[in-house]
C-alpha cells in the first residue's frame, strides 16, 4: 500500500468524516468494499507542502489518470464521459495552480477505503474512485480517482489510502474549516479496475 503522502507535514486540526459501511461493490471481481472515509487535515507548514518531490509525483499521477480517462472516453466514443473527463482535468489543473500560488496554511485530504479479496487470485493493483453526490438530486458532485498498487492475497483485507491536496468537491474549501460543508453530500466507492498477479484483470463494464 502506498503510504500516506506528506502526512508528516500535518501539524494540527483534523476533521474526521466517520467511516461508512459499503455494500458488496465490485463483488463480480471478487473484491468487497468494507468501509471508507475521508479526513480533512490542516497543514501548517511554512513552505508550500505540495511543492516538493512527493507532491510533484502525486500531481503526475493525477494528470496521468485524467489523461487516460480522456483517451478512454475518446476511444469509446462516449461524448458525455469525454466532456466530464475533460472538465474534471481542467478543475484539477486549476486546483494545482491555486495551491502553488497560495502559501498560507491550508488543508490536505486523506481518502481511505478498506477492501477484502474474496476471490481465488492474489490482487496486484486496484483502480478505485471515491465518488461524491448531491443527496437531494443524486447528481455527481465530485470524484477522486486513485490507483493503489497493493498485494492482497485471497481472503485478506487491506486499507487503501492517499493524502492529496484535492477536496472532494468544489464546495469544500482548501483554505478554511467549515463543519457544515458535508451537509447534503453523499459518497460511495467505485471499483474501476482490478489487476491480478497472474496477469489477468477485471474492469467495470
Amino acid at each position: 500500500m502506498r503510504p500516506l503522502l506528506a502526512i508528516l507535514f500535518v501539524l494540527s486540526t483534523s476533521v474526521i468524516v466517520n467511516a461508512q459501511i459499503a455494500g458488496p461493490v465490485g463483488e463480480s471481481a471478487g473484491v468487497a468494499v468494507l468501509k471508507y472515509s475521508w479526513t480533512k487535515e490542516r497543514v501548517g507548514w511554512q513552505q508550500d507542502p505540495f511543492s516538493g518531490p512527493i507532491e510533484n509525483s502525486d500531481e503526475m499521477r493525477v494528470r496521468a489518470r485524467n489523461e487516460k480517462r480522456v483517451m478512454d472516453a475518446k476511444k469509446g466514443g462516449n461524448g458525455s464521459e469525454l466532456s466530464r473527463a475533460e472538465r474534471d482535468a481542467k478543475t484539477d489543473e486549476a486546483l494545482i495552480s491555486r495551491i502553488h500560488q497560495n502559501t498560507r496554511a491550508r488543508y490536505g485530504f486523506v481518502y481511505k477505503a478498506s477492501v477484502q479479496n474474496n476471490g481465488q487470485k492474489t490482487i496486484k493493483s486496484i483502480d478505485w474512485d471515491y465518488v461524491f453526490f448531491d443527496l437531494g438530486t443524486n447528481s455527481e458532485a465530485g470524484r477522486r480517482q486513485f490507483t493503489s498498487e497493493q498485494k492482497i492475497p485471497p481472503g485478506r483485507a487491506r486499507e487503501l489510502s492517499f493524502f492529496i491536496p484535492f477536496p472532494p468537491t468544489k464546495t469544500i474549501s482548501i483554505e478554511a474549516l467549515d463543519k457544515h460543508e458535508r451537509d447534503g453530500l453523499g459518497e460511495r466507492i467505485e471499483l474501476i479496475r482490478v489487476q491480478f498477479s497472474d496477469g489477468t484483470s477485471w474492469q467495470i463494464p
